[in-house]
């Protein structure tokens, strides 16, 4: 059996190395398939320890490996959820919905009533995957420089 841990990111944390692969890793299914690419793979080391101190962050340990993460932003009206990544090898098994669950509770620590996220428009697995976990499509962006739209707005209400 794995044995798994779950951690808030803090200046306790070291594996800065480890957490930008498994982003990369996680993220590297989407290149030539969105455009304009993701951010994932402007971050450096340096970018994730600010993304950190600036958010919320949490990560999933198993067996001493680093297999998942999100990261948290609070905003007025809600929680704005970003940088969800899972290892491919352990996409499938809770593990999304897990740091899901985490976002959620945060939210609700802080007072807000909803997790906002954004997904690719050309991502249309992601967009089944995030209405299953009941998140509905609120709206549709460019990104600049866009005339069309590159990506789609998803809210999830939550009960306080």
């Amino acid at each position: 059996m794995n044995a798994r841990r779950t951690l808030r990111v803090d200046h306790s944390f070291a594996d800065w190395e480890g957490l930008l692969a498994l982003i990369g890793r996680s993220f590297a299914y989407m290149d030539g398939r969105i455009d304009p690419p993701s951010s994932a793979v402007a971050l450096t080391v340096d970018a994730l320890r600010q993304k950190a101190d600036a958010e919320i962050a949490f990560v999933v340990i198993e067996d001493e490996t680093l297999v998942g993460c999100v990261f948290c932003r609070p905003e007025p009206d809600c929680l704005y959820v970003g940088k969800l990544a899972v290892l491919p090898g352990k996409q499938g098994k809770g593990l999304g919905r897990h740091l899901l669950a985490l976002a959620e509770a945060t939210a609700r620590d802080q007072g807000l009533q909803a997790l906002r996220l954004e997904t690719r428009i050309e991502l249309a697995e992601n967009h089944a995957a995030f209405a299953a976990c009941g998140f509905v499509k609120t709206a549709e962006n460019a990104h600049p420089g866009f005339d069309r739209t590159t990506s789609i707005e998803m809210r999830k209400r939550l009960d306080l």
